[in-house]
């Protein structure tokens, strides 16, 4: 038995058995000794579902690209330790529909939730039989059923030893429900989609789906040999897009989801794999540009992860007009500085200001810089502060996995730490990557939790573990409710600034009427960067004056000691605003008059507003 994969709906998920393999275990002709015992015990089996819901005129929020905030969750994840949304709808579709959940997400300023993965997956066996899971369910079974994890209706029943639990739910409904929910309050549903491989694995895999319909069509494989598996993704196959039936399912898929689940975009995991195997000069571009510009699917946003594991797989800013990229170069770059890299503050200053040498080029704008410091894959934002090396041995891989080079820095002290100074240098650290985050060019990503201090206890692949490693906690001290508040207070000056959420690249041009340039690079005499400055590896202070209606002034000092930074002067009648000091985050504005100078603390980031004088 396989799986449809155009089922709407999942009526039992995956149960590991050795019926599900279409060889003889065991046998030394592995794959080419047959068996033909029925796997229908063990199968998913899909859902005939009743599509009629009533959406009660639901509409896109139709957030435009530059006033967007994403903040990438995992639907359990999210809600599973939750103290104020109803425990039997913890971690699921509901649970994130609920009102406890919705006003976190309002509160913080957010625009947009992208979900990992909620197509129906299947667990990997290798997991099962050591006591772990999928968590993240990059593992797709599915492209049209919602994943029956996340459904609070489900019924689990019985399962056999390194099985799965699950049962018929409307999770078609819960889902639905969900989506009209943060419509209602103007957020934008995002779905990572994993179109690259299937959960069949490599030629050793089961036969789940794709495999037993039609195998040499849906996957890439080498000449005429239907073993010969090519793997661009790391996870033994590759889908053949190259196949008319391959594109229809995954066009199909998309339409589905948009036209009738509602979803405002998607964001594509291993994106080049979809391409590799394609004719012409940059299939790429081709393949990616006839999805936007399909009829159906031309209103949505698209983001892609521009690079898959195979030879020339870093295709970061080769994406076509229209698609937005995940942007890893500035989470680096962004990292390097504040740790206090030699060498990192030019690269810092071009990703700050919205990656134009990456992206400025084909009519793309800053929009297509998706930036972020942490997302689900590596350590969170408190783990960035609190480890210099990785903690995957809950992993039982004998911490061989994940990345070694997380450009973190731990204050002087690996994981946790009582001393007050390493604490407080960890959280202006933290309070400077996400300042610096919310004030670039381009579109800023969060990753859940962040906000609140979530850690995985320097796990940065903790795709495994469904448990409290991996799950948002809820109960915060004094630090992480203040971390909380400056957050959404970044968030609130984000969205007061014009100058930050430009549709445009700076060009280093005279602004009409202001007589500034709508960038200038700023030394801390005040006076404009020189080539010489540029090219010292140990700059680490600079300044940012961005003008256009408004004047912007971002100050960033990398370097352990404080600077003495001169401001530009004033315009007449006008004075600077300080409107942020990750040095002091609670402490009152302050105004300064023209041409003052400001002690720029060590390891901080202080903004200033141009506002009028009032005497």
């Amino acid at each position: 038995m396989v799986f449809d994969p155009y089922a709407r709906g999942v009526g039992r998920a995956t149960r590991w058995g050795n019926e599900l393999f279409a060889y003889r275990s065991g046998d030394p002709r592995l794959d080419l000794a047959f068996d033909r015992r029925d796997s229908a015990k063990c199968a998913a089996l899909g859902l005939v579902i009743d599509p009629a819901f009533d959406w009660e005129e639901d509409r896109p929020p139709l957030v435009p690209w530059q006033k967007s905030i994403i903040y990438e969750l995992h639907v359990k994840g999210f809600t599973a330790l939750h103290p104020e949304v109803r425990k039997e709808l913890r971690g699921t579709y509901a649970g994130l529909a609920s009102e406890p959940a919705i006003r976190h997400l309002k509160k913080l300023g957010v625009t947009a939730v992208e979900l990992m993965p909620v197509h129906q997956h299947s667990l990997d066996r290798h997991l099962a039989e050591v006591g772990l899971t999928n968590f993240w369910g990059y593992n797709t079974l599915g492209w049209f059923a919602p994943d029956i994890r996340f459904s609070s209706t489900a019924r689990p029943e019985p399962a056999p030893a390194g099985g799965l639990q699950g049962g018929p739910g409307d999770a078609v409904r819960e889902f639905k429900t969900m989506v009209r929910a943060l419509h209602r309050e103007g957020i934008e549903v995002i779905l990572d989609v994993v179109y690259n491989h299937t959960a069949e694995g490599g030629p050793l895999g089961p036969t789940l789906s794709l495999r037993g319909i039609d195998n040499k069509s849906y996957y890439l494989v080498r000449g005429d040999d239907p073993r010969a598996y090519v793997d661009y993704t790391g996870c033994g196959n590759t889908l053949n897009m190259k196949h008319p039936r391959t594109r229809a399912l995954v066009l199909d898929s998309l339409r589905y989801w948009v036209e009738e689940m509602h979803v405002d975009g998607f964001r594509f995991d291993l994106a080049p794999a979809l391409a590799r195997g394609l004719d012409g000069e940059d299939a790429l571009a081709e393949f990616y540009g006839s999805i936007r510009d399909d009829a159906a699917l031309s209103g949505v946003k698209w983001m892609a992860e521009p690079w898959d594991t195979g030879p020339g797989g870093y295709r970061l800013g080769h994406f076509p007009h229209g698609w937005s990229e995940w942007n890893g170069r500035y989470r680096d770059a962004v990292r390097r500085f504040w740790r206090g890299d030699a060498g990192s503050a030019g690269e810092f200053a071009t990703r700050l200001a919205g990656s134009s040498d990456l992206f400025g080029r084909n009519g793309r704008t800053p929009q297509a810089s998706i930036n972020y410091v942490t997302v689900h894959d590596g350590f969170t934002l408190e783990d960035v502060v609190s480890y210099s090396e990785k903690r995957n041995e809950a992993n039982q891989e004998k911490n061989a996995d994940g990345d070694r080079e997380n450009f973190s820095s731990n204050g002087g002290v690996e994981g946790p730490s009582r001393d007050p100074h390493v604490r407080a240098l960890r959280q202006r650290q933290k309070r400077n990557l996400m300042a610096t985050l919310l004030l670039s060019q381009g579109v800023p990503l969060l990753s859940h939790g962040d906000e609140l201090g979530r850690t995985q206890k320097g796990n940065n692949n903790a795709y495994c573990h469904d448990s409290p490693l991996t799950w948002v906690d809820w109960d915060l001290d004094e630090a992480k409710k203040e971390f909380l508040e400056f957050v959404t207070r970044v968030i609130r000056l984000r969205k007061d600034e014009a100058v930050i959420f430009r549709t445009s690249f700076f060009e280093g041009v005279p602004v009409s009427g202001t007589g500034l340039k709508d960038i200038t690079w700023l030394a801390p005499s005040g006076r404009e960067m020189t080539e010489s400055e540029w090219a010292d590896k140990e700059l680490r202070c600079l300044g940012a004056l961005m003008a256009g209606q408004d004047q912007l002034l971002i100050l960033a000092n990398s370097a352990n000691d404080a600077v003495l930074f001169h401001l530009p002067p004033a315009a007449r009648k006008a004075s600077w605003h300080c409107a942020l000091n990750t040095a002091r985050p609670a402490a009152d504005s302050m105004t300064l008059e023209h041409s003052s100078q400001f002690e720029l603390a060590g390891h901080s980031l202080a903004v200033f507003r141009m506002t009028e004088r009032l005497r």
